[in-house]
């Protein structure tokens, strides 16, 4: 296999005061911050010194279990936006729903975002999960899974459609003709779907990017789809190399299929690293977070999870035969499957599995030292499993910081990763191109002549 030239790409993943479920727990997170500016700032200072491509910030539309479980966030667009007033160049990327959004008012923000950032704005596209958000929006039902992909094609479509509402030349200011805008180069979308539907223009001119950049979270076979036609980075979650590898090749295929160009969406799991100077002391930390999950918290969240209610087993035992797990969800169907393969993979008991999925929340949790977490992401890449990470701290914002300056240091001497900043846009981090007027419109179209 050839070498990559290429370096890894690093997204900062924020998601409460860390990713372990219990990490709010932990003496040394910034709990008492979640809702004050002044911890994001410092997570975001930290990260940009760390030249990571990105921020990422997770976004729920509910909270539950809240004598238990850390709940509640800031929106996480108006937190961005705060943000691009004391960072410069990282990326700024924001999880948004396409089920309970509309597209103009999602096009808008992002546009802006793009503007205040100059240029480093990312969308997370989420379809959300439970009926829980749908209550929340007053309506009966979450939609099902395959519904929901369905209606984020055209949300998206429609939100790309409003960006690209005025040319890139549209703007001309001048004053002496006191001519703004050339309303040739500003035009209605008149978007009618089933779903959605929008006149337009925008009220805003395209942004700086064309796009903020379209990030993808999820690895079911739709989702694989959807980024095929719309992702510039896919966010995934995979818990072994060989399992990665195979991830890559399909929906590298499927990018191929859609008619565009190699390394035009970037596959990026999440990982979720326990750091010491040992081995063993990474492993006491662990066990150290573990036992801050209460059992039967773990139990009946994997109930949850599974849709089967596992609490008259042991939990000190395996996790039973249940039937159809994954087509019973109406959830993340992909992360129900991964959480089945890694029970029986492992010979998990239900205890084990529950905490081990509220630790990382489904994706790669990596317990060692600086050096061995750089290995490991080192074969990844050159392996052609990835072509970066999302980092998770399991608390924050102290796990932040062992990655910036202990891994970060170690990939620079590698060659594996920037020392600085050569772009100011998300896009230049990335290696994307900055997309022309209509892109997705004319390669959906271009695709559907050929074939």
């Amino acid at each position: 296999m050839t070498q990559r030239t290429d370096q890894l790409h690093l997204g900062a993943f924020i998601y409460y005061a860390g990713h372990h479920h219990a990490g709010w727990r932990h003496p040394d997170s910034g709990v008492e911050g979640m809702y004050d500016f002044d911890l994001y700032r410092s997570i975001a200072e930290t990260a940009e010194r760390g030249k990571f491509d990105m921020i990422f910030f997770a976004d729920l539309l509910y909270v539950q279990n809240v004598d238990m479980a850390a709940s509640g966030m800031l929106d996480p667009i108006t937190l961005l936006s705060a943000l691009s007033a004391v960072t410069t160049r990282i990326g700024l990327t924001a999880t948004v729903s396409t089920t309970y959004n509309h597209p103009y008012n999602v096009a808008r923000k992002f546009a802006s975002l793009d503007y205040i950032s100059k240029g480093r704005a990312g969308w997370n596209i989420v379809t959300s999960q439970l009926d829980i958000e749908a209550h929340n929006y007053g309506l009966p039902k979450h939609p099902d899974h395959a519904l929901r992909y369905e209606m984020a094609e055209e949300f998206v479509e429609a939100v790309t459609k409003l960006w690209d509402s005025w040319d890139d030349d549209a703007l001309v200011l001048d004053r002496k003709t006191g001519i703004y805008a050339d309303p040739g180069k500003v035009k209605a979308i008149d978007y009618k779907g089933k779903w959605f539907s929008s006149k337009g223009p925008l009220n805003l001119p395209r942004p700086p990017q064309g796009n903020p950049v379209l990030i993808q979270a999820g690895s079911s076979p739709q989702g694989q789809q959807f980024a095929s036609k719309y992702g510039e980075v896919i966010f995934t979650a995979q818990q072994s190399l060989e399992a990665a590898k195979a991830f890559y090749e399909s929906v590298n295929s499927k990018l191929i299929e859609a008619g565009r160009k190699p390394g035009s969406l970037k596959i990026m799991p999440g990982i979720s690293p326990i750091l010491a100077a040992t081995v063993e002391e990474a492993r006491r930390k662990e066990q150290e977070l573990m036992e801050l999950i209460p059992a039967e918290l773990a139990v009946a969240a994997l109930s949850g999870m599974l849709s089967y209610d596992l609490s008259a087993y042991p939990a000190d035992g395996p996790l039973p035969e249940i039937p159809d797990p994954v087509e019973k969800s109406n959830g993340m169907k992909s992360r129900i499957q991964l959480i089945m393969d890694t029970a029986r993979s492992q010979n998990l008991s239900i205890l084990e599995l529950g905490r081990r999925i509220l630790g990382a929340r489904g994706h790669l949790q990596f317990v060692g030292t600086p050096e061995q977490l750089a290995d490991l992401m080192e074969q990844w890449f050159h392996e052609r499993a990835c072509d970066g990470f999302n980092v998770m701290g399991p608390v924050l914002p102290g796990d932040l910081e062992i990655f910036t300056d202990e891994v970060i240091p170690i990939l620079q001497r590698r060659g594996l990763f920037r020392k600085e900043y050569t772009g100011t846009t998300l896009r230049e981090h990335l290696g994307l191109d900055r997309p022309e007027s209509g892109h997705f419109s004319r390669g959906r179209a271009e695709k559907s002549a050929i074939s």
